[in-house]
């Protein structure tokens, strides 16, 4: 593909992740208005009972006013940090690559957060660096109804229904519910390690 535009995610699904691995380039957007139900501040995992979601709480405006995603704020009264950890390590902890990244992602659970967006691109900053993918990437200087690049920004809805299908792997916990599709990137790290980005860019989607 050549350039795409995308939104940032917290810790993004599989398929985002694809798309960027195929681009030339991509383009985040960050002039939208926040959504909910979406990636923006949430990530779907495999845990022992099947799919768990990690919920950024988001702290909303006091006139009940839409807020634009690069305003957006988490609300930090509430320990989510620490919790989205202890989940991770539940859920991980056997996994054949957990502990080779534990220490370099623990930051993002133990630091504070005082803006989503910005969260959101240190946390993909860090995971290409980490899988050794060097797509470029910019910021959009506005908000355009008809982008330019090609406009991938529908991956962010968390219960979309028309998700291509990707290639199965083994995961940690297959066994007690069976494969689960389009997880986080973390879910892929953990279980294939240094394979991640070789998947990424093997899978055949019709965008």
């Amino acid at each position: 593909m050549d350039e795409i535009i995308l939104h940032p995610a917290y810790f993004p699904s599989i398929l985002q992740m694809v798309a960027i691995a195929q681009a030339e380039k991509v383009c985040f957007e960050v002039w939208d208005n926040y959504q909910k139900q979406t990636y923006r501040n949430r990530a779907h995992i495999a845990h022992a009972n099947g799919k768990l979601v990690l919920t950024v709480p988001i702290q909303h405006s006091k006139d009940g006013a839409r807020q634009t995603t690069r305003n957006v704020q988490p609300e930090n009264n509430f320990p989510w940090q620490e919790q989205h950890w202890k989940s991770l390590q539940t859920a991980y902890r056997t996994s054949p690559y957990f502990e080779f990244y534990e220490d370099e992602l623990l930051p993002f659970f133990t630091k504070p957060v005082s803006s989503l967006l910005d969260h959101n691109m240190d946390i993909y900053v860090f995971i290409a660096e980490l899988i050794g993918l060097d797509t470029p990437y910019e910021r959009t200087a506005s908000y355009q109804e008809l982008p330019a690049g090609r406009d991938l920004r529908g991956l962010v809805n968390a219960k979309s229904k028309n998700v291509p299908s990707l290639s199965k792997y083994i995961q940690v916990l297959e066994a007690n519910h069976g494969f689960l599709p389009n997880l986080s990137v973390l879910d892929l790290l953990f279980n294939e390690g240094p394979n991640t980005l070789e998947y990424l860019e093997k899978q055949k989607i019709d965008w």
